[in-house]
């Protein structure tokens, strides 16, 4: 299940984000953007959703809105506890579903350059790498969807 997070899930949110992103601190050089995040601000501004199983246990989130024309889709992460059961690719679907419903024809991402699983998962979901920089501090490579509407789908 997926739902609107609420501020009492802020604290699942920030542990997931410490336990997902851990692994990238030592090859990035320091805690990626995704860890430092205002999670309590997200939350209130609507813009965090949370997966949970059937005991409505924590398993991931994702954090989305629209910015300019399109969907950023700025933070998924799994409890590393979950991973590889497919929560990552329904809270993305998600994304993309709600997306749609808002009227937006594309989702556009950026991770890390040294967060190479996310290189490949994401190119095999549909999306097209459209650009590569240097954004405060961190190397950043940009992808992209572009949404097709439910009916030709």
């Amino acid at each position: 299940m997926i739902r609107l997070a609420e501020i009492s899930d802020e604290p699942n949110i920030r542990d997931c984000a410490e336990q997902a992103y851990a692994r990238y601190v030592p090859a990035i050089g320091r805690k990626p953007a995704p860890m430092l995040a205002d999670f309590a601000a997200q939350i209130a501004a609507g813009v965090v959703y949370v997966a949970t199983d059937e005991q409505a246990t924590f398993q991931g989130f994702v954090v989305f809105y629209a910015k300019e024309g399109h969907i950023l889709l700025e933070n998924v992460a799994v409890l590393p506890s979950t991973a590889g059961r497919g929560v990552g690719r329904s809270l993305i679907s998600f994304c993309e579903s709600a997306s749609r419903q808002l009227g937006m024809n594309a989702v556009r991402l950026y991770t890390n350059e040294m967060m190479t699983d996310n290189l490949l998962i994401y190119p095999k979901l549909g999306y097209v790498k459209v650009a590569q920089r240097t954004e405060d501090g961190f190397k950043r490579v940009y992808f992209e969807k572009v949404l097709t509407s439910p009916s030709s789908t």
